[in-house]
């Protein structure tokens, strides 16, 4: 009897077409077959994941060996015969760079073809700078690293670029995303493309980190996820049936005005108990120093607009004290727990409200202020979410961190430009007249 395979079950894996127009498409449907499955794949058992015929596949493989997009990676035995030769994608084969414009810090990564960070930076946004100034440095920075990652820059695919929404993405341009005052309607991925002679792509943080932990495999085959990010603000990504859902302009995610309850400081809406303002870490950082907790010392705000009021409000000095309070209730003090777990108890409301809205199965957690977070979040969300989600007879619901890290915003963008490169899309079927 043959031993059975190591591979991706058919029901995950885009299926191919022999006409002769589509070899594009079949390329990159035989690409994401070899990348979903780590340990390599036979030419054998790509023609039987994606349906395409035994010639096609050995035309499409040897192209891609002679670009440099796969490898052999060893042979492997099938019952009598032959052992069959193992492809595998080859990490250097092209790199990405992933940049993550957070109001406070960029962070920047040069990602391989498996998506394993070769190189990272950080700069800080300097509160203060406007957009023509911080684009400058960010095409400055992204020149340094590639330098110093040592990749050849003819390898790399594109540039990718996450910052907080709302974004235009089909035009590349930010507009007037609340976390970066001044910030209206500002053409990044032209100023970019510009400046670095990069091919660039703009996306919302949020959908970065589903893009991210879809590239990682965290969330696969017909799942459907929720991510909630926690940074400066908060938002949401999502996946339905094992795609990023973007909504009609790309802008699907905005969490912010999701009530949670009907107490909390008054929102620009009007309501209070808005997620978006009472979940905030700038707001449960404000709450702990008016109660006195943690010994959190007040800052000096001498007005709006002045070096002492944004540097109060910079994500450095907030993400700080959200450490320190997140530390003094690990040792025990209630009041700092409590705080927390007020925080824990309203994430879990809007989770449970998306779940049942949308029949999710995975609800995950990450972002840059998320490590300080997790041990109560762990705790409180995820009985909460079961109790309350309408289908946890019916199927599990699995709670989690992100299993990409605190990066995970500027990994996923660099996954935007590699997803885009090299996974199939029907929209390359379509014949142009």
């Amino acid at each position: 009897m043959n031993a059975p395979s190591a591979v991706t079950t058919p029901a995950t894996t885009r299926r191919g077409s022999n006409l002769p127009r589509v070899g594009d498409y079949n390329q990159v449907v035989v690409l994401e077959a070899i990348r979903r499955n780590v340990e390599g794949l036979s030419r054998v058992e790509v023609a039987a994941l994606t349906g395409l015929s035994p010639q096609t596949v050995s035309n499409i493989c040897r192209r891609l060996l002679e670009t440099g997009l796969v490898e052999e990676a060893g042979k492997r035995g099938v019952g009598p015969g032959k052992p069959r030769t193992l492809l595998r994608l080859a990490p250097r084969g092209r790199f990405a760079v992933g940049v993550h414009l957070d109001p406070a810090l960029m962070t920047f990564v040069v990602l391989d073809l498996v998506g394993r960070p070769v190189a990272r930076s950080v700069r800080p946004l300097r509160p203060g700078l406007g957009p023509e100034q911080v684009l400058g440095e960010v095409a400055q920075e992204v020149a340094a690293l590639v330098a110093a990652s040592g990749v050849d820059p003819d390898r790399i695919v594109g540039l990718g670029v996450a910052a907080p929404g709302p974004v235009d993405a089909t035009t590349g341009t930010l507009m007037r995303p609340p976390n970066l005052p001044g910030w209206d309607r500002v053409a990044v991925r032209d100023v970019l493309a510009d400046a670095t002679g990069l091919s660039v792509l703009l996306d919302k943080d949020v959908v970065a980190a589903v893009v991210a932990e879809l590239w990682a495999g965290a969330v696969g085959g017909p799942g459907s996820a929720v991510f909630f990010y926690i940074g400066t603000g908060v938002g949401a990504g999502l996946v339905l049936h094992g795609e990023v859902h973007r909504g009609t302009s790309g802008n699907a995610g905005e969490m912010g005005h999701l009530i949670t309850g009907p107490d909390g400081p008054p929102c620009s809406c009007g309501q209070r108990g808005c997620i978006g303002e009472v979940c905030s870490p700038r707001t449960v950082v404000e709450t702990a120093r008016r109660r006195g907790i943690a010994g959190l010392d007040a800052p000096d705000r001498t007005g709006p607009g002045s070096p002492a009021r944004e540097d109060a409000d910079h994500r450095d000095v907030v993400g700080d004290a959200l450490g320190r309070l997140c530390a003094v209730a690990a040792q025990g003090d209630p009041d700092a727990l409590e705080l927390l777990e007020d925080m824990a108890v309203r994430f879990a409301k809007a989770a449970a409200d998306v779940v049942n809205l949308l029949d999710i199965d995975q609800v995950v957690f990450g972002g840059p202020l998320w490590e300080h977070l997790a041990p109560v979040f762990l705790r409180v969300v995820p009985e909460l979410v079961r109790s309350s989600a309408v289908a946890t007879p019916i199927h599990p619901i699995t709670v989690r961190g992100t299993s990409v890290g605190a990066d995970v915003a500027a990994v996923g963008a660099a996954c935007l430009v590699l997803d885009q490169a090299f996974s199939p899309r029907s929209a390359t079927l379509l014949v142009t007249h």
